[in-house]
Formats: C-alpha cells, structure tokens, sequence
C-alpha cells in the first residue's frame, strides 16, 4: 500500500484543482489579493496538445492584470474578424474584427497556441510566491468533512504515495471530466447541440495567401473552419460525417482533400500535420457550481462549441469573477454572501455566449440543402444589417446580472458593464485602480466620503482630463460609478455620498474573522 501524509492542521487557504488556463489565472488573482494557494495538476509541466486559439480583448485584460499580457504578445497575432462563406469558400458575410477596442485598450482578437499561454502562465506562477504548483499528482477525492473545511486526497503519479491536504476553499478547474463536479454531486445539463468534429494542426513555412480571420465554411454536408494561428501554424475543422471517425484521417494524404481548397498550389510536402484528432462539440452547463467551499470553473462547470472562440476565455472570466471574492471573504473584508454571487453572474453569461455559438453553429450547418439555400440568401443580408453587424463585429460581451453585487435599480446603464481602461488612447486605468475597488466620478467626494474609501482601498478615479471616463459616465447618465475589483461596474448614479455608502457597506477596513 502507498504512504500516505496527514492534512496539516491548519488549512491551506485555498486549494486549485488543474493548471490549465483557467486554474492558473484563479492562482494568479488570489495572489494579488494576497491570498495563498496550492494548484494540484497531474501535469509536471504543459499538457503538449493544440487546444485553445483565440481569445478577446476583454480576456487578454485579464491576463494584463495578471502579468502576462507583455509576454503574450509575443506568442500571439491579430486575428481579422469572421468571414462567412459558402462550400466554394464565396463569401457570403464579412465582420471584421480588426484593431483596438477602445473601451479595453487590448486588440479585438488574438490567436495563439494553447500550450504556448499555458506555458507563459506556469512561468508567472513560478514567479509568485502566493502559489504552490504540485505537479504530477491527481486528485483522487474530495469531501467536505466539516464546516469551512474542504479535505483533497492526492496521488503522486510517479510513486503511488498520496497525502491530505485540507483547505479553507477549494476550486474545481479540472476540466470536462471533473472529479470536484462528481465529488459534489453536479451533473452536466445537456443545451441540445452534440456534433463530431476532426480538428487538423498544420505546420508550414509556405503562405497560403488566405485572408487572417476565421474562415467558417456553412455547409449542411461538411461545415468546416479555418484559421491562421501563427507565422507558421494553421487550424482545420472539419464535421464528421455519420460513416467516418479521425482515424480515417491519420495521414497528410486522407487530410490533403479536405485541406485543399485552402492549400491550392501548396507542395504537400511542405504540410505537416502536428495534430489530427476527433473532438465532440458540445453545449452544456452544471446544474450546480457550488457547494459549500466548493467552486466549478471552466470547462468543470460549462461547455461550449467552439464557433465564436470563447470556451478557454469563459474558463478564465469565471477566474476573475471568484478570485477577488474568495480572497475578500478568506480576509474578512467582504461578506460571506459575496460567495453567492459568482453562479448566478457567471452561470447567466456563459449561457449566453453558449447560445451565441449554438446560433452560429446552427447558421453553419443544418437545414439540408435547404437550407444551404436558405444561408445563401439571408447571410448577406446580416450583413447589411446594422445591429446584426454590431454584434459580430463589437468584441464585447453581455453585461453581468442577477446577484447582490450588480445594481438592478432601474436606469443603471452602467451596471454590470466593463469600466473602460483606456485615457487618451492609452491603457492606463487598470494600473490606476490597482487590485482593488474604484470609485469613478467626476464630482469630488467629500472629505468625510474620501476617508470611508481610503479606508478600504478604494481608490478615487477623477475625469478630469480623462475623456473617455467622462465620456462614459455621461452616456450612463451617471456622475460617478462603483467599480468592483473585476472591473465590472456594481453601480452607478448622481449620488456621489450613496455610492460610497453602498461601498461601505460591503466593504470591511480592518481584518475579522471568518465563521460562515
């Protein structure tokens, strides 16, 4: 039988099941919150395998608040938007997506590869004291044997010896298959859209002359995509047919038929396949993301297909949205109710970004050849449509809602919303606010207001010279607005007084102790 090591007494603050994306970015925002962390992963270093390839502005804002943004240019491009075309590759839509979002301040769209993020990420948190990355283990179970108390049996994959380890909170970023999901007795709720898909990596020195945004190809008999993820790397997917599964597709020759409306006049033997391999694309979200001290994200808790790129970047908005939370409540600076918040806020956008790419999938491939007929004619419509090109082109997502933490008063335009980032063109309010709560206003607060702030960290944005702070609160109609360490706007209004009073409220100055 395999040793195994007692949980120490006191509790780690928080443990972090898997160190893909999304449990990497949960460890580094507990850090700037000051909270220690220990991420249990079966990986010693970066799972090899091409996954993820784009991600949006909004989450490389994100990652720039992490420490990784700088470095991530570097391993990354701009993509160039969505063009829709038809199984002749005519194009029947463009939405370009180019250049710098102004209310972010990071490019539209970007495309990468997975592992080369994932290993930006392990590189950040070896640089951070905060977190404990325990490679080459799995968890093997998770209970909750008291109150506040979360108990992890992991397994050193190598040597079989196991050890306790026992946490104040734990986080369950282990992905599709996730045992924390299990533990806690959460199923996956089926959405309705199940389709096989062969998803084919290129590597190529040649340049195959394709316009630098994504390629969906709507077609009831083969939809596909293509995209450019790099100088030399390029993404295929294609749908299955019912007779055919990616063993079929093993070698460059089965591949090059399907590849070569994309490749025409490219020497094959200058393609080489990195990756040929079946994924099921899936729509579906837990029934549940919580129980007690235990947290779904990420793919643990909603799965997506992966028509407008956003499954890895939900993962890593559902990092953001906990972290700051987890860490206030462990700190004594926020409510026990603070915890209650992140299902209903994140659980209603992910659903919503899901239904979008459940829209675009059906837009791509079903109806028959009726339906094939019926896309040759309406898509170019779309896109002479003024709102329908908005949508596709604006890289901004829904507005969060539904919790305690996000105003409902009617007339809050800015509730839920993204507090821009950007001073005369230039990223710079992130760096202003720092790793807590913000005030934007353009009216002073009271010296008795300004005290209630400082005491909690809660720093005081002036617009003056500040145009597009000023800007968007005057189009909120709003004089000041409540930021949340996220950056989502929790409220806003002419009542400079009230919205310190809201602040005080939820936010404790000094350290207490935690009992819920």
């Amino acid at each position: 039988m395999s040793a195994v090591t007692a949980a120490a007494k006191a509790p780690i603050p928080v443990i972090i099941v898997g160190a893909g994306p999304t449990g990497a970015c949960a460890a580094l925002e507990l850090a700037r919150h000051g909270t220690p962390s220990v991420v249990i992963d079966r990986w010693e270093g970066v799972y090899p395998q091409p996954r993820a390839v784009h991600l949006d502005d909004e989450v490389l804002r994100i990652l720039d608040r992490l420490g990784v943004a700088e470095r991530f240019a570097a391993i990354s491009r701009p993509g160039g938007g969505l063009r829709l075309v038809d199984a002749a590759l005519r194009v029947l839509g463009e939405f370009p997506r180019e250049g710098v979002s102004p209310t972010s301040g990071f490019t539209r769209a970007s495309m990468f590869d997975q592992p080369d993020l994932e290993g930006l990420l392990r590189a950040r948190l070896a640089e951070t004291p905060a977190v404990t990355l325990l490679g080459g283990h799995e968890v093997t179970t998770v209970e909750q044997p008291s109150p506040g108390r979360v108990r992890v049996r992991a397994r050193a994959i190598t040597t079989g010896e196991e050890q306790l380890l026992d946490a104040e909170v734990l986080l369950g970023c282990d992905g599709a298959n996730s045992l924390v999901r299990r533990s806690i007795g959460s199923t996956m709720t089926d959405l309705g859209f199940e389709q096989r898909w062969l998803v084919v990596d290129i590597r190529t020195g040649e340049d195959l002359r394709q316009w630098e945004g994504v390629h969906q190809v709507c077609d009831s008999t083969r939809a596909a995509t293509y995209m450019r993820i790099g100088p030399e790397r390029y993404r295929w997917e294609f749908q299955l047919l019912d007779h055919e599964t990616a063993a079929d597709f093993a070698s460059l020759a089965a591949i090059a038929p399907l590849v070569a409306p994309w490749t025409a006049g490219t020497d094959l033997a200058a393609l080489e396949v990195i990756r040929s391999a079946e994924y099921t694309f899936r729509a579906a979200v837990a029934d549940r993301w919580r129980s007690g001290r235990i947290f779904l994200l990420g793919d643990a808790a909603h799965l997506t297909p992966p028509f407008i790129g956003q499954g890895m970047g939900a993962g890593i908005r559902d990092a953001s949205n906990l972290g700051w939370k987890v860490a206030g409540f462990l700190e004594g600076s926020l409510p026990a109710d603070v915890l209650d918040t992140y299902e209903p806020e994140r659980s209603r956008h992910a659903r919503s970004m899901i239904d979008t790419a459940r829209l675009l999938g059906t837009i791509m491939t079903r109806g028959g050849r009726a339906g094939d007929a019926l896309r040759a004619g309406a898509v170019p419509v779309m896109n002479r449509t003024p709102i329908v090109r908005r949508r596709f082109i604006d890289s901004a997502t829904p507005p969060l809602a539904g919790s305690s933490f996000v105003s409902a008063r009617r007339g809050d335009r800015l509730a839920g919303r993204l507090c821009p980032n950007t001073v005369h063109g230039r990223r710079v309010v992130d760096d202003l606010i720092g790793p807590g709560w913000a005030l934007v206003t353009s009216e002073a607060p009271s010296p008795t207001d300004r005290r209630e702030l400082e005491a909690r960290d809660c720093t005081v944005v002036g617009t003056t010279d500040r145009p597009e702070l000023s800007s968007w609160l005057h189009e909120g109609r709003a004089t000041a607005a409540l930021v949340r360490p996220d950056r989502t706007t929790m409220a806003s209004g002419h009542d400079v007084s009230a919205l310190v009073a809201l602040a005080a409220s939820l936010i404790t100055p000094a350290r207490t102790e935690v009992s819920a």
